[in-house]
């Protein structure tokens, strides 16, 4: 019956589009059967003589993390996570993210079932290759990279990708524990709610699990790992705050241009004096890949401008399950209305930020 649904609402979405639009969710619908095609239970994999005890030792992690996701984090007990498709490709599909020249705001895309998103997905590189060079010659800034993992929103049960099934523990429990987020609650046409929803959900379900299962090389090795991502995230959301500044000068878009030139230089720079501070790490090298962009920063406000008054808000229900009733009800709420609990949540952590004691 849901694949029937989904049918019916796609065929009235293509009956309205145009051919552009019909070729886009012909690849989207495609790529989305595909993928449960390849899929099969975990337990098949682990009973077939076959699959090598590496992948075998990585499906039964996931299955350990799978279910403190559901036990000990209330997060949804289905089907999603359950079975797994080796896809035999580095990702699942590839995301374009695009802002205007001189504007730190993303342009949107909107779909029957997710509703607007800040992204545009495709699953063949080439496609979304071709779709970003569309976007760049209209003067669009843009950035296309590779996604891991996506959620369905419980419409279809979500299978373990080989495009993660190798990050090391941490990472994959903060990915499952993200992606079964977008399940318990979800704001339609507002991404940066969502992801700042699961990307809380992630930091404090990896939280209580590292200190439940990790051991002291795990969680080393993870906090190293996270300290060099909140280093960087740190540095992108500094410069995306120089460059919004920039944008509401009131000088003439030359002058814009040239600042917002120097800005993406010293952002360059600055990388390369954290990489040399982290003893040469090179994971984040893949991201100026491509030539830095608006587009490259815009994104990060999706996933954590919000996660502060998340944390606020567990703070304030004391439990996961009256937190995610709140969240649940905050996402039913107008936009404007939600806006105005969000940014009285964000008030509410700067001001416990600035009353906690000073670490020494």
């Amino acid at each position: 019956m849901k694949w029937l649904t989904v049918i019916a609402v796609v065929t009235t979405a293509l009956l309205a589009s145009g051919c552009a639009q019909i070729d886009y969710y012909y690849q989207a619908a495609q790529g989305q059967f595909a993928l449960l095609s390849d899929a099969r239970p975990i337990d098949d994999w682990l009973a077939d003589p076959e699959v090598g005890e590496k992948l075998k030792a990585r499906l039964t992690k996931v299955r350990e993390i799978r279910r403190y996701a559901a036990h000990e984090l209330g997060l949804p007990d289905n089907n999603s996570y359950t079975n797994y498709a080796d896809l035999k490709r580095p990702y699942v599909l590839w995301n374009v993210v695009a802002t205007p020249e001189l504007s730190m705001k993303p342009a949107q895309w909107c779909f029957p079932i997710a509703g607007c998103v800040n992204y545009r997905g495709y699953y063949n590189k080439q496609e979304a290759l071709d779709y970003a060079a569309v976007l760049r010659k209209a003067g669009y800034d843009v950035q296309m990279s590779g996604v891991a993992a996506y959620s369905t929103l419980g419409w279809f049960n979500d299978p373990v990708l080989s495009t993660f099934i190798q990050y090391p523990d941490g990472e994959l429990a903060r990915l499952v524990f993200h992606e079964l987020a977008h399940q318990v609650a979800y704001a339609r046409d507002d991404t940066q709610f969502n992801e700042s929803f699961a990307t809380t959900v992630e930091e404090l379900g990896v939280e209580r699990w590292m200190a439940a299962h990790g051991d002291a090389a795990m969680r080393e090795n993870f906090l190293v790992f996270d300290g060099r991502k909140r280093d960087f995230l740190g540095l992108l959301v500094k410069y995306r705050k120089q460059l919004v500044a920039n944008y509401a000068r009131p000088v003439s878009d030359r002058d814009k241009r040239s600042e917002k030139k120097r800005l993406f230089a010293e952002l360059k720079d600055e990388y390369l004096v954290l990489k040399t501070a982290w003893g040469g790490y090179a994971g984040y090298d893949r991201w100026f890949a491509e030539p830095l962009s608006n587009a490259h920063l815009a994104s990060v406000a999706s996933y954590h401008d919000y996660v502060p008054a998340f944390r606020s808000l567990m703070t304030e229900q004391k439990s996961l399950g009256k937190f995610y009733k709140a969240v649940r009800k905050m996402a039913a709420l107008e936009p404007v209305q939600r806006n105005m609990q969000l940014a009285q949540l964000t008030r509410n952590a700067s001001l416990a930020l600035a009353d906690a004691p000073v670490k020494r």
